[in-house]
């Protein structure tokens, strides 16, 4: 093996290497904001609109999904076979419902996050048409 093949072989392993601390860093933050939002429902079912209750559990088992690819890529190496299109579509469908139902609730910060989350998902669908 040349130096320099050896150099890519070292290079590809480091990247593999902040790519999976990236991964478990991001399954850490979907498992803690799973974990609140469960917390959360067990705890303020009863007064909670119903609407944001099923809205909750559908991000919970979209969190479920994540967390699931994500252990995939890192213990296997590979991606779960999901349709990129129509998971971006549901995503925009159900953040729409989320802000038009919650905005004025919302503090300014998370309703422009969130904002900013809706044009980068419109912005991934139309690269990926």
């Amino acid at each position: 093996m040349s130096e320099s093949s050896e150099n890519k072989a070292i290079d590809s392993k480091e990247e593999q290497k902040m790519a999976n601390e990236r991964r478990i860093d991001e399954l850490l933050n979907i498992s803690n904001r799973y974990v609140r939002t469960e917390r959360h429902l067990e705890q303020h079912s009863d007064i909670s609109d119903p609407e944001n209750i099923e809205n909750s559990k559908r991000v919970q088992d979209e969190r479920i999904e994540q967390m699931n690819n994500l252990k995939n890529i890192i213990a296997y190496g590979e991606h779960e076979q999901e349709d990129q299109v129509a998971n971006l579509q549901r995503n925009l469908e159900y953040t729409d419902g989320y802000i038009n139902h919650n905005a004025e609730h919302m503090d300014i910060e998370t309703l422009e996050n969130t904002l900013r989350k809706q044009e980068h998902r419109k912005e991934q669908l139309d690269s990926l048409n």
